[in-house]
C-alpha cells in the first residue's frame, strides 16, 4: 500500500519525501491540537482536581 502511494506522488524522490513529511506533520499537528484536546474534554470527567489541599485551600490534618 506505501507503495502505491508513493508512487501516485508527483515528482522524483526528493519531493515525494517533502510532501510525505508535510503531510504527515500537518496530521500529527491536527491530533495533537484539534483531534485529542476535544477527546480529552470528552473522557475526562472534571479537570479541576486538587490533590493534598482541603476545599479551603489547607492542608489536611494528617499532614
Amino acid at each position: 500500500m506505501y507503495g502505491a502511494l508513493w508512487r501516485i506522488l508527483p515528482g522524483p524522490w526528493p519531493v515525494k519525501l517533502l510532501i510525505t513529511l508535510v503531510v504527515v506533520a500537518g496530521a500529527l499537528y491536527g491530533l495533537v491540537f484539534y483531534a485529542f484536546p476535544w477527546v480529552d474534554a470528552l473522557i475526562t470527567p472534571q479537570n479541576d482536581v486538587t490533590v493534598g489541599l482541603g476545599a479551603a485551600g489547607q492542608s489536611p490534618a494528617w499532614l
